[in-house]
């Protein structure tokens, strides 16, 4: 007894689950779904190609940036060279005035030395004076007075005069000499210690010029750097837009030879369909309906055309019949109506459903027998759909039937 069981519920969970589904109208139309199919894929390569566009434009409008980046970055390394050079020369200058100024230091250093032995020369001169006026007190007859004293005549008194007078203004002269020297050597002195202040304002005038100038290096290099990661990240996205891009083409290549395929196969339908119009029909009194075919034809008319009016009902069920008459197509509404891929109900379960349910309508079972007693209200149409552009026909309701 569970053995019979779980294939009952199992079915039973089936027919619940396929209730649940939605009503959608199904299509029996080949040459129309491919037709769909077709502009579907139109508008997805129309989309493919909008998205290349885009990615393209993208594309420029990096490479314009990029060009503005790499023209902006340019004349900053020709502001650093010019500031590199200048850099440069102040340098150069900088060493020329510390090689001036040191050898200005060991000049003073020299003069220093020169009125230090000045000042010695000119002590030493004037020890010598003292030490000899001293000795002429100290020994009266080397005195000045004695000497003139022991002039034997008056020549020789005069003489003794003109040497005393001589030595006196040697002495002088040397002692004028030696202070004269020592003061020209304390003057140069002065002169080099103003020079050297002015070597020392021009250093710290260049060294203030060098400091500018490694400021406005650091600062342009920052600069420099930023635009390269700029530049950097600009060509990454450069090339992640050509990449797309490039994909974009692929897409589109493989979208326009599926466009090539479904063109190829709507051309193929629509010849099938074409030899089906001109195929040999048989009269509806040649039919034999088999038992279950008016349930069947009901329940196909109510899943595919349940919602639409009394006319849209034949109308299916005229297209079914139609098959059956064409020579084309299964002789039996049952063989038309389980075709592979041409009326969904029957392959999603939901016909089974209506059958098993028993939810076709009275006027589905009306429009049933109509067909199968050979009414048309779409004379010999094989195929109906919902409408879209492309496929012309009879319209009733929501389907055009051709």
């Amino acid at each position: 007894m569970k053995k019979f069981l779980r294939p009952v519920a199992l079915a039973l969970v089936i027919v619940l689950f396929v209730s649940m589904v939605p009503f959608v109208p199904a299509k029996a139309d080949t040459p129309g779904s491919t037709l769909e199919k077709i502009k579907q894929a139109e508008e997805q390569k129309k989309q493919t190609e909008k998205e290349k566009q885009e990615n393209q434009q993208k594309k420029e409008e990096k490479e314009g940036h990029l060009q503005d980046l790499n023209v902006k970055q340019g004349e900053l390394r020709g502001k650093l060279n010019a500031l590199n050079e200048e850099m440069t020369a102040t340098a150069e200058r900088l060493q020329a005035v510390e090689e001036l100024l040191a050898a200005k230091e060991e000049e003073i250093e020299i003069t220093l030395g020169e009125i230090e032995e000045a000042r010695g020369v000119e002590e030493a001169q004037y020890e010598a004076m003292k030490k000899r006026f001293q000795a002429s007190y100290e020994s009266p007859k080397d005195t000045y007075f004695m000497i003139l004293l022991g002039s034997t005549s008056f020549g020789a008194f005069l003489n003794n005069t003109d040497y005393l007078r001589m030595l006196a203004d040697y002495d002088n002269k040397m002692l004028d000499r030696y202070r004269e020297a020592k003061e020209a050597v304390i003057a140069k002195e002065a002169v080099m210690e103003e020079e050297k202040a002015e070597l020392e304002e021009i250093k710290a005038e260049v060294e203030k010029e060098e400091e500018r100038l490694t400021g406005l290096i650091d600062t342009t290099n920052q600069y420099v750097a930023q635009y390269q990661a700029q530049i950097n990240t600009a060509n990454q996205e450069i090339t992640a837009y050509q990449k797309e891009i490039e994909a974009k083409e692929e897409q589109i290549k493989q979208q326009e030879a599926d466009l090539a395929a479904l063109r190829a196969q709507y051309e193929k339908e629509l010849a099938l369909s074409r030899a089906a119009q001109a195929a040999a029909w048989r009269n509806i009194s040649e039919v034999s309906f088999e038992p279950g075919d008016r349930d069947l034809l009901a329940a196909i008319i109510y899943c595919e055309a349940g919602n639409q009016p009394y006319e849209g009902q034949l109308a299916v069920g005229a297209v079914v019949i139609n098959r059956v008459l064409s020579s084309r197509y299964p002789n039996t509404v049952s063989g038309v109506i389980y075709q592979p891929y041409q009326f969904s109900p029957a392959g999603s379960g939901r016909l089974a459903l209506a059958l098993s349910q028993g939810q076709a309508t009275a006027a589905c079972y009306q429009a049933a027998d109509q067909a199968m007693a050979g009414a048309s209200n779409v004379g010999s149409c094989l195929y109906f759909r919902t409408p879209m552009e492309g496929i012309t026909g009879i319209q009733i309701g929501g389907h055009v039937f051709y």
